[in-house]
């Protein structure tokens, strides 16, 4: 079997350049923000993280619900509204095989992130945070470091 790439790393390659940077812009401009706030505020925003749902998600409950409204609309009111459910479930095969469909653009038009989006903007705030406080590269130095030479921009 060939190799296949992950579904992050698909959409990434399918979403317009100009797209991606906005949202790579938008992690650290939250990063650079927090980084000057207390403890509690990076807390809150961890949890904010924990709650966002990355596209997949919104790509599996979008779909979901407009396959559901096809079918009870196919069902109650008109067969031609089984057309709606097919198209949903042929563009879930398609992100599935090309990790792209139509309504992808407009999640990420709309600032929907990736989960790899999401986890580096909670790993550099956890950083922050200290919780890798101990964390060394090879040479001893810390990796930490980085981090809050970009903080205090």
């Amino acid at each position: 079997m060939p190799f296949i790439a992950s579904a992050t790393d698909r959409l990434t390659r399918q979403t317009d350049e100009d797209i991606t940077e906005h949202i790579s812009r938008q992690i650290e401009s939250n990063v650079i923000f927090y980084a000057s706030q207390d403890r509690r505020a990076l807390d809150r925003r961890l949890q904010e993280l924990d709650r966002e749902w990355d596209i997949e998600r919104v790509l599996e409950a979008n779909a979901a619900a407009v396959l559901l409204l096809g079918l009870a609309l196919g069902h109650f009111h008109s067969r031609r509204w089984y057309l709606l459910s097919t198209a949903v479930a042929a563009f879930l095969f398609q992100h599935a095989r090309q990790g792209w469909c139509p309504p992808t653009p407009l999640f990420r038009r709309l600032g929907v992130r990736t989960a790899q989006e999401i986890d580096c903007e909670r790993h550099a705030l956890k950083a922050l945070r200290g919780d890798f406080s101990l964390a060394r590269h090879k040479d001893n130095t810390s990796i930490i470091e980085p981090l809050h030479a970009v903080a205090d921009r």
